[in-house]
C-alpha cells in the first residue's frame, strides 16, 4: 500500500487528455489515471487578516492551521485572534498552560455544551469484539447528527428552539461576571454562523490569567496588540485563528477538463458541483466535501463516508466497461442548483448573520435539506443526471 502513496506532494495540475486524467506534482511527478477523486476538504487555505503593523511584531506569530510547535507556550503571554471553533478550543487547551492568555473577539460565538470523553482502553476492546456494538454506537451517533442537521435547515423547528434553549443556558448558567456574559452575548440566533461546540470554554475564559478583549484591534506593534481603547496588549505569541478561503477547495491546482474547460471558468463567478460530489466537463472526476455540501450541518466523517459510496458505484461503470466517461448533466447540476437555493430561506443561516457559510451573493453554500434526504441521495446515482460515454 505505502508504494501506492505519495507523502508531501502537491498536486499542480490534473488535464483530462485522451480520456484520462494527467497528473502532475510540484515536484515534477507526472502520472496518468483513469479517474480522480478530489478529497482536498474545505477548510485548508488559511485566511490571514490585513492588520497594520503585523510584520513589526517580535515574538512568534503564525496561522492556526500552521501551528509552529516549536514555539515555547509554558509560562507565555499567549494571544488568540478570533473566536471560532479554533480560537476556542485553543483558549481551553492553554489557559492552564500559559502565564496569560488574551483572547480578541470581533464577534460573540454561541456555544454548544458538549462532553466528549476518550474511550477507556477497556471500552476499545469492547468495540473491537463485538463489531455490531460499534456499528450501534455509529448508528446512535449519526441519529443524533441527524437532529441537529433538522433543526438548523428549519429556522423555526421544535429541534432549533431546544439548541438555541441549549446554548442560552450555557451562556446564562455558566458565565458568573455579568460583564463578561453581555461581551460573550451574541445579537444573532444561534447556529445562524458554524455553532462552536465546547464542553468547557466558559470555565476556561473565566480562568486568573485569561482576559475576552472586545475591544477593536488597531495595530500590532513589536511587543503586542494595540486595541482601539489605547491599552497596548504585550504579547510573546499570536496565533492567528482567523479562519480560511471556503471556497478554494481544490485550487490553486490547475485542473482542465473536457475541451479545456478549466476548474476557474467552470467556477466563474462561484463554485457548484452537483450534489457537491462533481461537475459538467468534469469527467471521471470527483470530490469529497465538493461546494454546496452539508458542510454545516452534519458529521463531516459520515458525509465522506457516504460520498464515497455513492462516487464508487459510477466508477464500478468505468471499471467494468460500461463506459469510458462519465459526468453530471448541466441541466442536472442547475436544476439540484436551483432547488437548493429555492430552500435556503427557510435555514437559521439566513436569519441576520455574517459567516463563511454565504456567497458573494449572501445565499448559504450549503446542503439545505435534511440528513435524511442527503442519505437517500448517496444510495445509488439517478441514471438521468449523468452522461455516460
Amino acid at each position: 500500500m505505502v508504494r501506492s502513496i505519495r507523502f508531501g506532494e502537491e498536486v499542480t495540475d490534473c488535464t483530462f487528455a485522451d480520456k484520462r486524467w494527467r497528473i502532475e506534482t510540484a515536484r515534477g511527478r507526472r502520472d496518468v489515471v483513469d479517474a480522480v477523486i478530489a478529497a482536498t476538504g474545505v477548510l485548508h487555505h488559511p485566511r490571514i487578516p490585513e492588520i497594520e503593523g503585523m510584520a513589526s511584531f517580535a515574538g512568534a506569530m503564525f496561522h492556526s492551521a500552521r501551528f509552529d510547535h516549536s514555539v515555547k507556550l509554558d509560562g507565555a503571554r499567549v494571544g488568540i485572534v478570533g473566536t471560532g471553533s479554533t480560537a476556542v478550543q485553543m483558549v481551553s487547551a492553554l489557559v492552564r498552560r500559559v502565564a496569560k492568555l488574551a483572547l480578541f473577539q470581533r464577534t460573540a460565538q454561541w456555544v454548544m455544551p458538549q462532553e466528549n470523553p476518550a474511550y477507556s482502553q477497556e471500552e476499545k476492546e469492547e468495540l473491537r469484539a463485538d463489531p455490531a456494538r460499534l456499528a450501534g454506537l455509529h448508528a446512535d451517533l449519526s441519529k443524533m447528527f441527524g437532529i441537529f442537521a433538522n433543526g438548523i435547515v428549519d429556522a423555526e423547528s421544535p429541534q432549533m428552539k431546544m439548541i438555541q434553549v441549549a446554548c442560552l443556558a450555557n451562556l446564562e448558567d455558566n458565565v458568573r461576571d455579568p460583564v463578561l456574559r453581555e461581551k460573550l452575548r451574541p445579537n444573532y440566533r444561534a447556529a445562524c454562523k458554524r455553532l462552536v461546540i465546547a464542553p468547557d470554554f466558559y470555565q476556561a475564559i473565566q480562568q486568573p490569567n485569561a482576559e475576552l478583549v472586545a475591544e477593536g484591534i488597531e495595530r500590532i506593534e513589536p511587543r503586542g496588540i494595540r486595541t482601539r481603547d489605547g491599552r497596548l496588549h504585550e504579547l510573546d505569541v499570536l496565533v492567528l485563528a482567523t479562519g480560511f478561503h471556503a471556497d478554494a477547495f481544490m485550487r490553486p491546482m490547475r485542473i482542465a477538463g473536457r475541451d479545456g474547460a478549466t476548474l476557474d471558468r467552470l467556477w466563474s463567478p462561484r463554485p457548484q458541483a452537483y450534489l457537491s460530489i462533481s461537475i459538467p466537463e468534469l469527467p471521471n472526476f470527483f470530490m469529497l466535501n465538493g461546494p454546496n455540501g452539508p458542510v454545516g450541518n452534519f458529521s463531516l466523517i459520515e458525509v465522506a463516508e457516504l460520498q464515497l459510496g455513492y462516487v464508487l458505484q459510477l466508477l464500478e461503470r468505468l471499471r467494468s466497461g460500461g463506459c469510458r466517461e462519465v459526468a453530471p448533466t448541466r441541466a442536472a447540476m442547475e436544476a439540484f442548483e436551483a432547488e437548493r437555493e429555492a430552500a435556503v430561506p427557510k435555514t437559521v443561516w439566513v436569519t441576520g448573520c455574517r459567516s463563511w457559510y454565504l456567497d458573494d451573493r449572501g445565499i448559504p453554500a450549503v446542503w439545505p435539506f435534511t440528513f435524511d434526504r442527503f442519505r437517500d441521495e448517496m444510495r445509488a446515482p439517478a441514471e438521468t443526471a449523468f452522461e455516460f460515454r
